[in-house]
Parts: structure tokens; sequence; C-alpha cells
């Protein structure tokens, strides 16, 4: 199927994750995903609450929780997200323990999601498994993990692992895993307009994108 300018960015998390990232580079986010037609703008938590002067009209604000190698104690990144959801955000995109799912620990990843899914039950959650870094067994089984805690989302990756972000093999095997239970959301290294729509086709439903603009204007 096609996809229009509007409905792709429409699904778009449009993203500032840079540790260095200024508040006057979030109010400059914020302006831009207005202006695309974003679904929301996704920032480090320290960021949050936003300025009173940063308006976010109808668009919706997430944080990242455990960000971005995941190897926090679970307690801590349910404590992360619940300020997160107090300050102001709607969605948690929270990265899992890594460690665990290398080494088949599927029932500590669920842990790890439920803990953060109890803290937030109001928010969206995505539990982000970094599926460049995994065998197609551990996604499907990080994917099992995911909906069984309670998540909204799987999403690909951080976008700061070295093994890469996204891919169609990835995120039509996570869409399969889940059926439509969940949302999948690829992030990572999503840099033009046909990748984008090639991740939408084999069943991405929402993208994390850093450079919104670009992808759109090569759709």
């Amino acid at each position: 199927m096609g996809y229009s300018r509007d409905e792709v960015a429409a699904l778009i998390d449009h993203t500032l994750l840079k540790p260095e990232a200024s508040v006057a580079e979030v109010r400059d986010l914020v302006s831009e995903a207005k202006s695309l037609g974003a679904h929301s703008v996704c920032v480090s938590p320290s960021m949050l609450p936003l300025p009173d002067d940063i308006v976010l009209g109808r668009l919706k604000l997430a944080a990242v929780c455990g960000f971005p190698s995941g190897a926090h104690h679970s307690e801590v990144k349910a404590a992360e997200a619940a300020r997160s959801v107090a300050e102001g955000a709607d969605e948690v995109d929270m990265v899992v323990n890594l460690a665990w799912e290398a080494t088949g620990r599927f029932d500590r990843v669920e842990e790890d999601i439920r803990a953060v899914r109890e803290a937030v039950p109001g928010a969206v959650l995505k539990a982000i498994i970094e599926s460049a870094a995994l065998t197609d067994e551990q996604i499907a089984a990080a994917c099992r993990a995911a909906a069984s805690a309670g998540a909204d989302f799987v999403k690909t990756s951080t976008g700061f692992h070295p093994a890469g972000g996204a891919s169609v093999h990835a995120v039509a095997l996570m869409r399969r895993t889940v059926g439509d239970a969940l949302g999948v959301k690829a992030s990572g290294g999503i840099r033009d307009g046909k990748f984008a729509v090639e991740l939408l086709e084999a069943g991405a439903t929402r993208l994390g994108l850093s450079s919104s603009a670009r992808v759109l204007d090569t759709l």
C-alpha cells in the first residue's frame, strides 16, 4: 500500500536524545513536530517538565527510560518512568535489560517490563528490545515477554547500540510475534522515506525519527 506524507507524519515520534541537547533544541523540536504533523516528541527525562512556554498542543510527549543501556535496576526504571509521567509524559519508551535477553532470561525481561508497567498504568509503554543485537529467537521471546508484561508497543532500537537500528526483517518478525495485540515501533537508522515505508509495510505502526523532515521530504 502507499502512504501519503501526512499519513507517515502522523506515525512519527519526533526524537531528540543526544546527551548534549539543550532546552532551546527541545523548543525547536516541538515547533518542527507541530509543523510536520508528527504524533509526538520524544525527549530525555531530565528535560521534564517542559518549560511553560513550550506548548505541545495536540502533540503527545514521550520520555525514554533506562536509556540507552537498559542495564538499570528495574525499580530505578520504574521510578524514572513514574517521575516522567508525573512531569507530563504521555508515553514511556523503556530499554529492557539486553544481558537478560542475550542469556535467555526472559522471565527477568518480563519482570523488568512489568515493573515499569505497574508504575505508569495510564501511560503508553514501549519496550525497546534492541533487535539488531538479538537472534530471531531472542527477538520473538522478547516480544512475548513484553506482551505478557502489559507493554503497548515493542520497539526495535535505541539508535545508540553499535549493532545497528531497525530492519525490515526484525519489524516483520516482531509483528508476526505480537499479532495485532501490540504496536511495533521502528527506530534507529531511518533516514529516508523509502526505508520508512518499507518498515511500515512490514508491520510498524510508529516510527522513531530524529531526521523527520528529511524522511518526509524523500517520500
